[in-house]
């Protein structure tokens, strides 16, 4: 009668029993599973190349030199675009191994990690080749951002401004023009090519002082308007976005797809002579946490440089000389009269000066009844007309006074010379400051045949120009500077300008 019951708890006991031990297995699969998932790959964790996608970005931009803050800035830009956009997205999944992300994001890490690679080249090789691999990366890489920003409904920030944050106005300073006497080399000689050194006797670039404080200029610079333009940029209820750049922090004017902050420029440092980079970091709320985007800017210098204008002069002087011609004779019996008439050409490349030659009555002889008198030689040694202008024509007359006289008559002329002997000499402008506010001008001398103009912006980024007369202006090919010719030829004008990037 009681083995019944016995055996139904005995059942219960058992099920109670597997029923705890399937719990236990599952629970501790779902422990184990992350560990199991990251032992059978042997490749980093998304944390991991997170981490490295910061030190990439820190190590890139480090390492930009003066040229790279200039003509690299926009890929270095869409880098940190996409940098962060993959570092917002992916946070959640910090522990989670990389190779188990989807295929379309780990494609994204390999466009920016293509990017950072043609970066990197760019800076160690600069070249023309580097610069169009950056900006073709560059491109894919920003296609990359675009797709995010129909991928979800995360903040993506698409584009921002400005790029180049303007120079300083009031910088309290005053440029000293510099030393524009630039004497030649010691043996003479002057060169176009000639290398600029320090030496003794060279133009030196312009030194600014800081004038006294009753001379300081007045007004404050403008502040630097950011704009920001993006998608779900802002999460509502209160969650203003936050700009930081070094102690300054402010909160965004939000409108539909847009941020603006107002900067105050004094926040911003800037170098005198030199670029330089300045990073702001936007904090946004989204999902409950907050999600931070670097914001890259290159800072342009108080002054923007200077540059040194050659100018190949060819001209020329003339150089004279005295012709003697050969004596002329002109003999005639008595009673009668006797010309002669010859004419001379200048020697080749020569030409005669018509205002300053005049003949010679080397000897006016005469006879009566063979008994010398010169009296009896009315004769005379004359210019004639000639058959062209360049020639010199002379008549030598030997005329008797009366019919019983027999003459002769010797004459010559004598003439200047005149031929055009070109010079040539080199006109230097010597080492001239750039200034944000007042363009540079330099005549352009008279007679000039060849030029060279030497730029050098920054204090990095040295760009040299050449070329011949009647070529017009140099095609300028330098950011931030514009180059032309102006009153008719005749001065050449450099004109620093923050408005004219790459």
């Amino acid at each position: 009668m009681t083995a019944g019951p016995t055996r139904t708890d005995s059942q219960r006991k058992w099920r109670a029993i597997a029923a705890a031990v399937i719990l236990v297995a599952v629970f501790a699969v779902g422990l184990l599973w992350p560990l199991y998932e990251n032992a059978t790959t042997a490749g980093p964790t998304v944390d991991e190349k997170l981490i490295a996608l910061r030190t990439e970005r820190a190590a890139l931009q480090a390492r930009a030199d003066g040229v790279a803050r200039v003509e690299l800035l926009h890929a270095l830009r869409v880098a940190g675009q996409l940098s962060d956009m993959l570092i917002a997205r992916d946070e959640a999944h910090r522990e989670r191994a990389f190779d188990r992300l989807p295929e379309r994001r780990r494609q994204s890490f390999a466009v920016l990690d293509a990017l950072n690679a043609v970066l990197r080249d760019a800076l160690e090789r600069p070249g023309e080749g580097a610069r169009l691999a950056v900006a073709q990366v560059a491109a894919q890489a920003m296609g990359e951002v675009e797709r995010f920003a129909t991928a979800g409904d995360g903040p993506v920030i698409l584009s921002y401004t400005p790029s180049f944050v303007a120079p300083r106005h009031a910088a309290a300073e005053l440029k000293l023009a510099p030393d524009q006497t630039v004497p030649p080399l010691a043996d003479g000689e002057l060169r176009l090519d000639q290398r600029r050194g320090g030496g003794e006797g060279r133009a030196q670039p312009a030194v600014p002082r800081y004038v006294p404080p009753f001379a300081a200029a007045n007004g404050d610079d403008p502040p630097v308007e950011v704009e920001v333009v993006g998608l779900h940029l802002a999460a509502g209820r209160g969650a203003v976005p936050v700009l930081t750049i070094g102690a300054w922090r402010g909160e965004a004017s939000v409108t539909p797809g847009r941020l603006r902050f107002s900067v105050p420029r004094s926040v911003i440092p800037t170098e005198a002579t030199r670029t330089r980079f300045t990073t702001g970091s936007l904090a946004l709320r989204h999902a409950s946490r907050t999600v931070r985007f670097q914001l890259l800017f290159t800072v342009l210098p108080d002054r923007p440089g200077s540059f040194a204008f050659d100018q190949r002069i060819r001209t020329t002087e003339p150089e004279t000389n005295t012709q003697v011609s050969p004596e002329i004779l002109a003999r005639a019996p008595a009673g009668e009269t006797r010309t002669v008439r010859r004419c001379f050409d200048p020697p080749q490349g020569w030409r005669f000066d018509m205002e300053k030659r005049r003949v010679v009555i080397v000897e006016r002889l005469g006879w009566v009844d063979d008994v010398p008198d010169e009296t009896m030689n009315g004769g005379s040694v004359e210019f004639v007309a000639s058959d062209s202008p360049e020639q010199i024509c002379l008549a030598v007359v030997a005329r008797p006074v009366n019919k019983d006289a027999r003459t002769a008559t010797i004459g010559r002329f004598e003439a200047t010379l005149v031929q055009d002997k070109p010079v040539e000499r080199v006109v230097q402008s010597g080492v001239r400051a750039l200034d944000w506010d007042e363009p540079a001008r330099v005549p352009i001398e008279p007679g000039m045949a060849e030029w060279k103009l030497y730029i050098r912006l920054f204090d990095e980024i040295d760009r040299t120009f050449g070329g011949k007369a009647d070529a017009g202006a140099p095609p300028s090919g330098v950011a931030f500077l514009r180059i032309a010719i102006d009153d008719e030829g005749r001065l050449l004008v450099l004109r620093a300008d923050p408005e004219a990037g790459p």
